[in-house]
């Protein structure tokens, strides 16, 4: 199955991100979870958080070559919003 590729993307605050993905609808992804990991741990960082970006393709999030969120996980994980 096709998952919607990504479009934009926004931090709302130090653990929350807005996406809009390419079908127009948009999610909240609180990355709280994943800061338990250790290749995630500079997201505690709220000034390094709002350097993400998108990957050509809209495929998935990142941040540098070692920190990225799919389109999958965010899709299947964020929670809708209106």
């Amino acid at each position: 199955m096709r998952h919607p590729k990504v479009k934009l993307v926004s931090v709302i605050n130090d653990r929350m991100l807005l996406i809009e993905f390419d079908n127009n609808q948009k999610k909240k992804y609180d990355i709280t979870p994943l800061l338990t990991k250790e290749m995630f741990s500079p997201l505690k960082n709220p000034g390094f958080l709002k350097t993400v970006q998108i990957e050509q393709g809209g495929h998935a999030i990142s941040w540098n070559e070692n920190i990225d969120i799919s389109e999958y996980e965010l899709w299947n994980h964020g929670q809708a919003t209106p």
